[in-house]
């Protein structure tokens, strides 16, 4: 049988609200009794460890924070990761998003030539680019710029963007030649191993 408290560690490690006792017992195929012991006993464990994480039982059920005295660090590292910058591949991409849209990612692929999910993952998560309904006939995802973008970009709104538009080709030309080879986006799918992956690019926003 697994070992109760690291599975209990592994669990806990990828919960995004609470676990109950009970469903931790369910899934682990243990009493909650077990399950409550081993929880209080990892908590204790951790604070005299002086672990940068503690294990709170909050809400009805059990989740790992972190401790507020390494508040700091972690709010240095979220905000270094806000500005850090963007690859190649990921302001070509936002570039097509900004002129083009609404518009479905396999649009955006068409007009770059190459497929773009892991660079359209990047920058919703950057908090760039949202979604935007869908498209009427095929039921793709719309993809548009944010206020974010507007702001980082320093402008009061999309008509301010320069002229660059009429310089894209347009995406209805191409995508019928491309749209075979990109599989459909999927935000939790592996970061494809393309240029879109390249992270070390040093070019900023």
């Amino acid at each position: 049988m697994t070992e109760l408290k690291p599975a209990l560690e592994a669990v806990l490690m990828v919960v995004d609200e609470p676990a109950t006792e009970q469903h931790l017992a369910k899934v682990l195929r243990r009493t909650p009794r077990e399950v409550a012991e081993a929880l209080r006993e990892l908590a204790d464990e951790y604070d005299r460890e002086g672990r940068g994480f503690e294990l709170r039982a909050v809400a009805g059920g059990w989740r790992y924070y972190t401790r507020p005295a390494y508040a700091s660090a972690v709010e240095s590292f979220v905000l270094d990761g806000q500005q850090a910058r963007l690859t190649q591949a990921a302001l070509e991409t936002l570039a097509v998003v900004a002129y083009r849209q609404p518009v479905s990612r396999s649009r955006v692929s068409a007009v770059r030539g190459v497929n773009c999910d892991g660079v359209m993952r990047t920058l919703l998560q950057r908090g760039l680019v949202e979604e935007a309904g869908a498209e009427p006939g095929t039921g793709a995802i719309l993809y548009r710029t944010t206020n974010y973008f507007l702001e980082r970009m320093g402008l009061r709104g999309l008509d301010e963007l320069p002229e660059l538009a009429p310089f894209l080709p347009e995406a209805d030309a191409v995508e019928a030649e491309s749209l075979e080879a990109v599989p459909s986006f999927d935000p939790d799918a592996p970061e494809p191993d393309s240029e879109d992956a390249d992270i070390d690019d040093k070019t900023e926003l």
